[in-house]
């Protein structure tokens, strides 16, 4: 056992003299997934306050506070950190060898060099990944049946350093359903609304936005700017955008906070295999169709999981 699983060992292992202290570091906000992991917690009969606190940080869009918040977090002496979204994961990652860190989730855990594989993830960081670069192709057939003539796709990123990869797969696919496809970015909430304005002055016709934790300002400046946007996270329709594909996202906190549990009852994250999605959303928001003056076809709405109407 190397150094690094001895240490890990030993903090999951030992008996607690105070309540179990979970540090949740969100790249987005916190307030609804800190409402998941309160539910799932409960359900497992941690009592919260008393053998167990939840300590949130969230960068809220902002990814260059997050080595504060992770800083934060590492003085309290958690147990474990839950790091939501490539962003936070990386940090964690740089700020911690020791302390079990649970992606929830990642796009990349491999590429991005925090696991050695998903079998065996090696380290002190296990967890989930949620497969939206492998769920792209079929997003574009479903919005080549939505706009049979669509020539040009405008590809909304962050600084989220797994949307350069994305993007690409996101090219790939536009061209494959006869599009293009160009790349806007928006490293903060309030660049969204510059984004929007360069991607109506280059003509988009609808965007496509790469998956983030929510950014909640988004589909209204959809909206205002006309462009029917369409999501990797399924979020984003109860927020009032237009359609969404991907995994269930509260399936994947809920079994991020599996881990949790797990490695308070004395697991190794080096040997507890990294989890992809196995329940996927299509979802369409009529509403917003409508004030688009966009006719969904019958043929779309059979495809979805859920319409809000």
């Amino acid at each position: 056992m190397t150094t690094c699983s001895i240490a890990i060992a030993a903090a999951v292992n030992a008996e607690p003299s105070r309540p179990w202290r979970v540090g949740l570091v969100t790249s987005g906000q916190g307030d609804r997934i800190v409402g998941w992991f309160r539910e799932a917690f409960q359900a497992k009969g941690y009592r919260e306050g008393k053998d167990l606190i939840i300590e949130l940080r969230e960068a809220k869009g902002h990814y260059a506070l997050l080595p504060n918040l992770v800083e934060e977090l590492l003085a309290l002496k958690p147990d474990v950190i839950i790091a939501e979204a490539t962003p936070a994961i990386a940090v964690a990652q740089r700020a911690t060898s020791t302390i079990p860190i649970i992606m929830s989730p990642s796009s990349d855990p491999i590429g991005s060099g925090f696991v050695k594989s998903f079998a065996k993830p090696g380290g002190n960081i296990t967890g989930v990944a949620n497969m939206f670069a492998d769920l792209t192709a079929k997003t574009l057939d479903i919005i080549r049946l939505v706009f049979p003539k669509l020539q040009r796709i405008g590809v909304l990123t962050s600084s989220n350093p797994t949307h350069a990869a994305l993007a690409e797969v996101a090219a790939r696919a536009a061209g494959a359903v006869g599009a293009s496809a160009q790349s806007f970015v928006a490293p903060n909430p309030e660049d969204l609304d510059k984004s929007f304005a360069e991607m109506q002055a280059a003509k988009c016709e609808i965007v496509y936005v790469l998956a983030d934790p929510p950014r909640r300002a988004l589909p209204s400046i959809a909206l205002k700017y006309g462009l029917p946007t369409v999501y990797q996270v399924t979020n984003y329709p109860d927020l009032g955008g237009l359609m969404a594909y991907g995994p269930d996202i509260k399936a994947l906190f809920l079994l991020a906070a599996d881990y949790v549990d797990r490695i308070l009852k004395g697991a190794n994250p080096a040997d507890l295999p990294v989890q992809q999605p196995t329940k996927f959303e299509f979802v369409i928001n009529l509403r917003t169709a409508k004030a688009l003056h966009l006719a969904v076809p019958e043929q779309v709405l059979l495809l979805a999981d859920r319409v809000i109407e």
